[in-house]
């Protein structure tokens, strides 16, 4: 859990990783903490303005659950087609930077591929090098 600090004031968020039916596979699933449930939330927009910091803690959290599970690979989409292009857009942004430590993979007509820029993909998959 953390906490998004912007112009809507303190949103409460959570990150977490989910083994799948696949050894080795983990889904990433991040939004806002449903405060009745304690859930995450990945329909509600928050639009809190601090877009850059929130995907540094989703990146930093990554790097941290693959300092433990070294072999990982890390599963994400978005809940809709706007974030899955959101979440290319941020791997666009850092490709270079996320290239040094990871290996990423593009979902594109139910085939994976290595991420290439400018791409349309419905979901990742990203593994530490």
């Amino acid at each position: 859990m953390f906490i998004s600090e912007g112009t809507k004031g303190k949103i409460p968020k959570l990150i977490k990783f989910s083994e799948t039916s696949l050894k080795g596979f983990y889904n990433l699933a991040f939004g806002d903490k449903d405060i009745e449930t304690g859930e995450i939330n990945d329909i509600v927009v928050s639009n809190n303005g601090d877009s850059v910091q929130v995907l540094a803690t989703i990146v930093s959290a990554v790097y941290a659950f693959t300092n433990v599970e070294k072999e990982a690979w890390i599963y994400a989409t978005g809940s809709t087609k706007a974030r899955t292009r959101l979440y290319r857009m941020g791997i666009t942004k850092y490709f270079d930077e996320i290239m040094q430590d990871f290996v990423i993979f593009g979902l594109k007509n139910n085939q994976w591929q290595e991420f290439e820029k400018q791409t349309e993909y419905t979901a990742f998959v990203v593994q530490r090098k």
